[in-house]
């Protein structure tokens, strides 16, 4: 399970860091400590029902995640499709969640990352609706490296707290049944 997000304290509360603070609530959740640095990511490692689960924040800044999850995937000789990436998504409201299974990067930099150095874009995605900024324009980077407004902190805090459960759905039951039970969610 991969968490995109960028390095730095600058960045930690932003909404481009939703990635991070999922795998920050799975490693808490499953008791995991977040403090190796290994193949240009932070990586923990723990069993969720017997069940080997390799949690990783890539420390290589969003738009070169690839970089790191090509290594990891790599030394643990997992294919793609054993990867669940976790990412913001502006296309959904703050705090809505979506499961696919593949597809194509959709803008996101640091899936287009992913995406061009595997190969294929045949991996599950759990995204976090993070929204739009009100107003159309060309500054999305400023939006999506804020931080959000208490309204939207809870919406997406909330869906933070489902991602666990969301997770082990996949885990236990295939990507199909997590979309078929989660899709469009919105945290309650």
């Amino acid at each position: 399970m991969v968490g995109l997000g960028n390095p730095g304290r600058q960045y930690a509360q932003s909404r481009h860091n939703t990635g991070f603070m999922a795998v920050d609530v799975i490693a808490d959740q499953l008791g995991i400590k977040l403090d190796k640095t290994f193949m240009r990511a932070i990586v923990g490692q723990g069993l969720h029902k017997g069940e080997k689960i390799i949690l990783a924040k890539p420390q290589t800044y969003m738009n070169l995640s690839g970089e790191a999850v090509v290594k990891l995937l790599n030394w643990y000789k997992l294919s793609a499709g054993d990867m669940t990436v976790i990412y913001d998504e502006m296309d959904l409201e703050p705090g809505k969640i979506k499961v696919r299974q593949r597809g194509g990067d959709g803008g996101h930099r640091g899936l287009a990352s992913i995406i061009n150095l595997l190969g294929t874009g045949d991996f599950n995605r759990l995204r976090i609706g993070i929204g739009r900024p009100a107003e159309k324009g060309p500054d999305v980077v400023n939006w999506v490296l804020g931080r959000p407004n208490p309204e939207d902190t809870g919406a997406i805090n909330r869906a933070l707290e489902n991602v666990p459960e969301v997770l082990w759905e996949i885990v236990e039951h295939g990507v199909g049944a997590a979309m078929n039970k989660y899709n469009g969610m919105a945290a309650v």
